[in-house]
């Protein structure tokens, strides 16, 4: 068959499938217009799941009438400037849209109509595409002093094989509105109004740019408790910088849908962001939970390529490693600066329940959000390293691979709990101590008054009440002591009595062996052994009888995927936390005073002790004031 040039109208169908793949997509690109434009109240209608009709209005600049036949012209865009050769350089994007395809290719698929005033225009002007047939252009009236309505009707009228492959109108409005939602996260500054089928669906006021703006936005699109469980993260390395908010471990979900990435306010799903954030949370999280994080990366476009995928979804960084680096470091940065600080969701759930089952009007909700709420997150005890290793003394005689020992921190200790005042003044038999004495109220987790069904610490705090899950809290207790223990390199090999060879891809095969210096600071040691494969000698004793050769792929996989070694270093932290698990404090274990208020002080200076090795919290907290409530007293 020789070789022939497609027909305009052809092109233009095949640069539409590839560009406007469902309704949602193509919204995508006339609300990025529209921000590029400058607008700063944007208005969204989809009417049969954005099939039959879509409306996008701005009060951006708009279009001049001399430009707007050109609009409509594939590879025409405003949004890439030549220089002085008047060659463009397309790694140097810094808009939204730049191609120049959704346009026409829109047109070329459905009925399309563009209304424009420029600013610097005081008429109006429109034009019309009809399956890829061009109208003249016509004066027309506008509702505004500027800026731009497009409509969209009859999407894929003109190829109606694409209609198959649509889902139900249902589904697609929620494509759209999920689609706004992005794009509402990453322009907090604009407001959004959402209409599906007649019904205003989602209205977004404008906020103020930075921030405080930001987290109100994200509030409203994503829930109070988001924004009660979210630590604010900004980091910034050798130019590139990461800002945005990531939720605490103890909020974390069933899937990875609450997981937003933005890379120079182009939202993207990239699988080396997805991998940075699940390394992050390695060591808070099962694996079978997710965090919930909103992030955006600010980036020079010449180290990052937008122009990989015709949708603008995907990006490739020039260098991923310091992309990743920067990822991790700051979300970690935050969890440890975060302390002991847990989700407060459960406490708020907690309350509301019980206020719903007795009926009791307590007046203004319980907020979780408010300063009663947050725990103990700004304290720092934990920043004590001898501290930071205690273990609580005789509750591990059980395990025999984890044999803490047991030191009084560095601060006075009250008095044992038997004879501890509650009104502030020493304990008798304490007078004349020259040494000063702590009242254990005093403590940001108070002192043990009791405990319930062998396996909760009640505890009074100078405010308030601290309810403990005793096996969940030493869980982590011991987890961090081993954490520390492999920080330290003094982590446990154990040789195999034959070295044991995995055959890889060369490729994969050159990845493993050249991070071996980092394999073996976690207990593997592995070294090349020809052109496609690796030699493994020595396996972290943790991990006992492993499958050597599926960990080595694995970890091969993860390398290819995200540039680390995250299969061993989970099958590590899993190791870790299951002997931790069974290292610890039982739950129906009967403990003693002293055991409990040990509990407590260990939890005050340990680092992440808010929540367990699982990303459940470890305590609750509940304020006087809210008891009050409870009680009618307020």
């Amino acid at each position: 068959m020789p070789i022939r040039r497609l027909s305009p109208e052809t092109v233009n169908r095949i640069a539409a499938g590839e560009v406007v793949e469902r309704p949602a997509s193509a919204i995508k690109e006339l609300v990025e217009n529209a921000l590029d434009a400058g607008g700063s109240n944007i208005e969204i209608q989809a009417d049969g799941g954005g099939l039959s009709r879509i409306l996008i209005a701005d009060d951006g600049k708009g279009i001049p009438k001399a430009e707007l036949p050109l609009a409509i012209e594939r590879h025409a865009t405003s949004k890439l400037e030549p220089d002085d050769a008047g060659d463009v350089d397309l790694l140097r994007i810094h808009t939204l849209g730049f191609r120049g395809e959704a346009l026409p290719s829109i047109g070329s698929v459905a009925r399309l109509s563009i209304t424009t005033r420029s600013r610097d225009e005081k008429e109006a002007w429109a034009i019309q595409v009809e399956g890829g047939d061009t109208r003249a252009l016509s004066p027309a009236a506008f509702p505004g002093p500027h800026g731009a309505r497009v409509e969209v009707r009859d999407l894929f009228y003109a190829t109606p094989a694409r209609l198959k492959f649509m889902k139900s109108e249902r589904a697609e409005a929620m494509a759209i509105s999920e689609e706004i939602k992005r794009q509402a996260m990453a322009h907090e500054a604009v407001a959004f109004t959402l209409s599906l089928d007649g019904k205003v669906t989602l209205r977004l006021p404008a906020e103020h740019p930075g921030d405080e703006g930001r987290l109100k936005r994200l509030s409203a699109l994503l829930g109070r408790d988001f924004e009660a469980n979210a630590l604010l993260i900004d980091q910034e390395r050798d130019g590139v910088r990461l800002t945005g908010y990531a939720g605490l471990p103890t909020y974390s979900r069933g899937n990875a849908a609450h997981q937003f990435l933005f890379v120079n306010g182009r939202p993207v799903k990239d699988r080396l962001l997805q991998g940075a954030l699940r390394g992050a949370y390695a060591d808070f999280l099962a694996r079978d939970r997710h965090p919930a994080a909103v992030l955006f990366l600010e980036i020079d476009p010449l180290f990052v390529d937008v122009n990989v995928h015709p949708a603008k979804a995907e990006v490739r960084f020039r260098d991923p490693a310091l992309v990743r680096g920067l990822i991790v470091g700051a979300l970690r940065h935050a969890l440890h600066a975060a302390g002991h600080r847990a989700s407060t969701t459960v406490a708020a759930d907690a309350l509301s329940g019980f206020q719903a089952h007795t009926g009791l009007n307590t007046g203004a909700a319980y907020s979780p959000s408010s300063p009663s709420a947050q725990g103990f997150s700004g304290w720092s005890g934990w920043s004590q390293p001898a501290a930071a290793a205690q273990v609580l003394p005789g509750l591990n005689e059980r395990s025999a691979r984890v044999e803490p020992t047991w030191e009084q921190p560095s601060w006075p200790q009250p008095a044992p709990f038997a004879s501890q005042p509650t009104d502030g003044q020493p304990a008798p038999g304490h007078f004349g101590n020259p040494a000063p004495v702590v009242d254990p109220l005093d403590y940001p987790l108070g002192a043990a008054r009791g405990q319930l069904h062998a396996n909760y610490i009640v505890a009074q705090t100078r405010d308030g009440l601290v309810i403990v899950d005793q096996h969940a809290a030493h869980e982590r207790l011991v987890y961090e002591r081993m954490k520390a223990q492999m920080a330290q390199g003094s982590v446990t090999r154990q040789a195999l009595l034959t070295p044991e060879v995995v055959d890889l891809d060369p490729a994969e095969a050159e990845r493993v062996a050249a991070k071996a210096d980092e394999l073996a600071e976690m207990g593997l040691i592995v070294e090349a052994f020809g052109a496609g494969a690796v030699l493994v000698r020595e396996t972290p004793a943790l991990l006992g009888d492993t499958d050597v050769q599926g960990l080595i792929r694995d970890i091969a996989d993860d390398l290819a995927e995200h540039g680390a070694a995250l299969s061993l270093k989970e099958r590590m932290a899993e190791v870790c936390g299951t002997l931790a698990c069974h290292g610890s404090v039982r739950s129906g274990r009967v403990l003693s005073a002293p055991e409990m208020n040990a509990l407590l002080r260990q939890m005050e200076a340990t680092p992440h002790s808010g929540q367990c090795n699982h990303g459940r919290p470890t305590y609750v907290e509940l304020k006087l004031h809210d008891l009050e409530k409870l009680f009618g007293r307020r």
